[in-house]
């Protein structure tokens, strides 16, 4: 297809540049992952479902993460693994299908800190304050900061897509394996002065608001634990707040990655891996460090397979 199609309804992805000798190790990579994900998330939610002794504040917005974790990865992977049975030529794809993917691939990075914010709130009110815990983070709170996580990564990634629609489109070639908002824009001859600076404002405030309110957090149950002499509040702190942040790390080790790397053009492909890898990396991760470190959750599964309460070491 050429790269000159004026407002083509059809596109062209680049897709994964993999040679003969790494396409089955790669393919079986992201196939086994997104098998790995999806039996994982989906069983951590009917878990917690399922489970009445689950059925807490820290679970319930916990249950955001598996969600999410499932739409990032369904929008991308199965298309990803698609493309790569098929030859670069036919890696064809509608306009309006790879708005929807570039769409909720940004609802899942957004979507990733906003939840990991709302969860850290429920661990500061936890530790900081936990005579009032049950009045303050009530079945009227929790559905409060769950519907406002959403509805902000809905508004704030709606103008992102929404200033890139708007523009005509002259190329046809998505230069990336799977489709975004820099992707898209970068189809048009038109100025995209506008995109540009909202999209860095967006990543910006975003980050800046996302790591400042975990330093905040975390400052603040620091200082309520070296105050605080008893050891049962210490050890529910640092067992509960070591997996939020562990959780937190791995996600913003991710996406620091990729915003490194763009600023160097001579590792372009690396980049692209490392965008895909945000996706899966969370994804696989985040069940395990949950399953490992929540020992109600441990419990609960200890039971099932064995018939008891069994006790598991803190980690």
């Amino acid at each position: 297809m050429e790269n000159d199609t004026f407002n083509s309804p059809t596109l062209l992805l680049e897709g994964l540049k993999v040679t003969s000798d790494t396409f089955y190790p790669v393919f079986l990579f992201f196939f086994f992952s997104y098998l790995f994900i999806m039996v994982s998330n989906a069983g951590v939610l009917v878990l917690i479902w399922l489970e009445r002794s689950l059925h807490q504040p820290m679970y319930i917005l916990f249950c955001n993460l598996p969600i999410n974790d499932i739409m990032g990865n369904t929008i991308m992977i199965p298309r990803l693994m698609w493309d790569m049975l098929v030859q670069p030529n036919e890696r064809l794809i509608g306009y309006s299908e790879c708005v929807v993917q570039a769409y909720f691939s940004h609802m899942f990075g957004t979507m990733s800190n906003n939840i990991l914010i709302i969860m850290a709130f429920d661990r500061y009110v936890a530790i900081c304050n936990p005579l009032r815990y049950g009045s303050i983070m009530s079945r009227r709170m929790v559905m409060w900061l769950t519907v406002s996580a959403w509805a902000v990564a809905f508004f704030l990634v709606s103008i992102l897509l929404g200033l890139t629609i708007r523009l005509s489109r002259c190329r046809s070639l998505i230069t990336n394996p799977y489709c975004d908002n820099a992707s898209l824009f970068k189809l048009s001859c038109e100025s995209v002065v506008a995109n540009n600076v909202y999209g860095l404002t967006f990543t910006v405030v975003l980050y800046t608001f996302s790591i400042g309110s975990m330093v905040l957090t975390y400052s603040k149950i620091t200082v309520v634990c070296l105050t605080s002499k008893s050891k049962s509040l210490n050890t529910k702190a640092f067992t509960t707040c070591s997996t939020h942040l562990t959780v937190y790390l791995i996600m913003l080790g991710s996406s620091m990655l990729i915003i490194f790397l763009h600023r160097f053009p001579e590792y372009s492909d690396y980049r692209k891996m490392a965008s895909i890898l945000f996706h899966v990396i969370p994804g696989g991760l985040n069940p395990i460090v949950y399953g490992l470190q929540s020992k109600e959750i441990r419990r609960f599964l200890s039971y099932m397979f064995n018939g008891k309460q069994k006790v598991w070491p803190s980690i």
